[in-house]
Parts: structure tokens; sequence; C-alpha cells
């Protein structure tokens, strides 16, 4: 169970040789102008407008399982699951059996990534007597036996569930007993995950059936794609991210949020190891007069060196007045931010250089005032539970910290 932080950090270590490169989006702000102003400037940037029509709720921690069991009870046609982490436990087997109990010709779709479902050879036979399709999403293996390293870290790091083309999930979650609880110990993680209906559905329908293709799955049927009517009144687009050297869509989706911001940017994110542009971005919102806050997994990590490196960032971007919190209940795996009053973005991007260059993810932008205060709410308790780390308490450090931090960049730096 310890092998897969162990790879991380070797591939890692293992990336990309132009550490920071100049290749980010430089912006200040986007244009003014409101919603649609907003909604064109990430249409020009990512070719995802902000489209009208949907119903977005916030789905925390371990009702993610429940979640997911009422879209496959509720499915008709068609339910999709692509997972990072799918392991052998409880919440498999809720959904196996969920799964072996669906409704009649309902096809049974789930892609795994083979870094993260550790020990699903245990699972898979179960998902195939229950009538599904399975498959793993580039094997790692042959890579390894050759070091393919460019290969084994161009993992597929999305959570998509897709019902009948109409109902799509994502957030942070994974099939585990992590996910498990309400985040009320070390146990249970704190995670975030958005329930969606309307358009953008589509989309994460579209990113499924890419991996889904690339795993040497058949094209999925028109069924699967129906037209979509407006059912609600917040508007949204999924960000499909694929691997990229130099600016990836998940890097260009975090900066354009991060410009958004005029009056609030609130950040929650499991694994903060931002980039020179990102920190930049975040230090000339504080100039700007934002109220830049972020929340950072504190006394449980699940992978120590890159909690390092996550530390290794604080110094500068403290003195530049942004704000960090650490989280202290349980490890805070949560990929969120809130801007302003209206700007939410959930999924599963963290603030790495592996999900910024390296890997398929998959976040939704939502525009919508009500989804917003809800999760200002929820951020708003996770302060709560967490130690502000201050600038002038920071600089007095010890030096072995510090050079453990300075050692630790190099986890960040060969990305």
């Amino acid at each position: 169970m310890k092998l897969a932080p162990l790879v991380l950090v070797a591939l890692l270590v293992a990336g990309c040789p132009h550490p920071n490169h100049r290749h980010d989006l430089r912006i200040r702000a986007l244009p003014e102008g409101g919603p649609e102003a907003r909604s064109l400037a990430y249409f020009q940037s990512l070719g995802v407008a902000l489209e009208p029509g949907h119903r977005v709720e916030l789905v925390e921690n371990g009702h993610i399982f429940e979640a997911i069991e009422e879209e496959i009870r509720a499915a008709r046609s068609s339910i999709h699951i692509a997972s990072y982490i799918w392991r052998p436990g409880e919440p498999s087997d809720r959904l196996v059996q969920a799964l072996r109990e669906r409704q009649p010709g309902t096809v049974c779709r789930v892609l795994v990534d083979p870094l993260g479902s550790v020990n699903f050879e245990a699972v898979s036979p179960s998902l195939v007597e229950a009538g599904c399709d399975v498959r793993v999403f580039r094997p790692i293996q042959g890579s390894i036996s050759s070091f393919d390293a460019s290969r084994i870290k161009a993992r597929m790091h999305r959570k998509i569930v897709v019902r009948d083309g109409r109902v799509g999930i994502t957030g942070g979650w994974g099939i585990w007993k992590s996910w498990l609880g309400n985040a009320q110990g070390a146990e249970y993680w704190r995670d975030m995950n958005v329930r969606v209906e309307g358009p953008t559905v589509r989309d994460m329908q579209v990113a499924f059936a890419q991996n889904w293709q690339e795993a040497g799955g058949d094209f999925l049927p028109a069924s699967d794609f129906p037209e979509l009517p407006a059912v609600g009144g917040a508007r949204a687009g999924f960000v499909a991210s694929t691997g990229h050297r130099f600016l990836s869509d998940a890097r260009r989706m975090t900066l354009l949020t991060i410009a958004a911001a005029r009056e609030r940017l609130w950040i929650a994110n499991a694994y903060f190891i931002p980039s020179e542009a990102i920190s930049d971005m975040l230090i000339e919102k504080v100039k700007q007069g934002v109220d830049v806050r972020v929340i950072v997994p504190g006394r449980y990590h699940d992978i120590a060196p890159v909690q390092s490196a996550q530390r290794a960032t604080y110094a500068r971007l403290l003195e530049g007045g942004v704000r960090i919190w650490e989280y202290e209940l349980s490890m805070l795996h949560s990929k969120t931010m809130l801007v302003d009053d209206s700007l939410s973005v959930v999924g599963s991007t963290n603030l790495d250089p592996l999900a910024l260059a390296g890997s398929e993810e998959g976040s939704v932008v939502v525009e919508d005032a009500e989804l917003a205060a809800r999760l200002a709410e929820t951020f708003e308790k996770d302060l709560g539970h967490s130690r502000e780390i201050h600038w002038s308490g920071w600089k007095r450090r010890g030096l072995l910290q510090k050079l453990g931090e300075q050692l630790s960049l190099l986890i960040g730096d060969y990305l």
C-alpha cells in the first residue's frame, strides 16, 4: 500500500528538465463586463465557454459514495466511471453491489489508472461478473521495464461519473476507505466534489470517451450524447486537461481563475507546489487588494516529500501577503478555487507540476452565486480546523527545516 507514494515521488524527480519556464500566461486581470466577458475569456484561452443552463451542487467527503450509488441506480442507458484510485474495501463493495443491481440494459464502463488503483486486480473480476466493461489506462509494467518516465508520469488523475450522458460528477474523490466518513479524524480525508446537470455534461462525457478510446474501448453510441436542455441558472464549463510540456489547459484554467479575482480568491488544494507564474499572480492579486487565502494539508499528509516541497513555497508567498493555513483534522484532499461572490472551480486539478503539466485532469468552472456562497461556507468551516502560518514566525524557522525545504524543491524544479 506504500508503493504508490514512492513511485509518485520518483515521477516528480524524473520530470521536465526546464523548471518554471516562462511559457505561462502572464495576465493581471480578465476583461471587465460581467459573466459574458468572463465566459469569453475562458473560451478564447481554453475553448470552453461558461454556458448557461446548469444545476450544480457540492458533494462533500463520504457523501460522494451515496451520490455515485444514486446515479448508478438511476441509470437507464449507461453509467461511466473513471477513477484514478479504485482499491478493494467498503466503498468498492458498495459500488460493485449497486452496479450488480443496475437496471437491465444499462451499459457499464469502468476505467481506472493503475498507479493509483493499488490491488485493483482484486476488484476487477467482480465488476466483470456484474457485466461491466473494465479497462486500465496506460499500464505501467512495460514503461517501468523500459524506463519510459514520460509515460509513467502521464497518469489519468481524473475522477468522472457520467450517467446516461445527462448527469456528471467530478472532484477529488477516490474509491477507497480514505473517502469514507466526514473528515472527523485522521483516517477520513477532507474532500470536495460537485454534481452537475446541464450542457457541460457532454464535455465530461467526451473526456471519458477520449480516455476510454486510448484504453482500447470502442466509440460511445449516439445515445450517450443526448441533447441537454437548460435545467438551472448556473453557468458552467468542464475543463479537461491533458499533459503538455509548456502550457496545459489545467495551467491556463488556474491562471485565468486567479486573474478573474477582484475582491476574494480562496484556494483549497491538496498538493500545493505552485509554479513561478502562479506564485507571481497570487502576490500580484494581493497588491491589487484581493483577499488571497490558501488552505493546504498540515498535520496529516499522505506524501511527506510533497508536503516539504509545499512548505518550501511559503516564504515568498507569505512575504508577499498571501495568507496560508494548514488543515489539522485530517488529510485535506480538496481542489477548489473561489473567486469573489460568483465563480467556483471544483475538480481533480492540484496546483503541483504533475497536475499542471503531466496528467489527465478535469475540473468544473461554475458561475453561480449560490454555489459560491456554499463553497465559501465550507471554506470558512475548514479555516476553523486549520492553523494559520504567519510570516513573522515562519522566517524564524530552523536551519535544518530550511535545508530540507531546499532539497524538496528538487521535486518541483524538475517537473
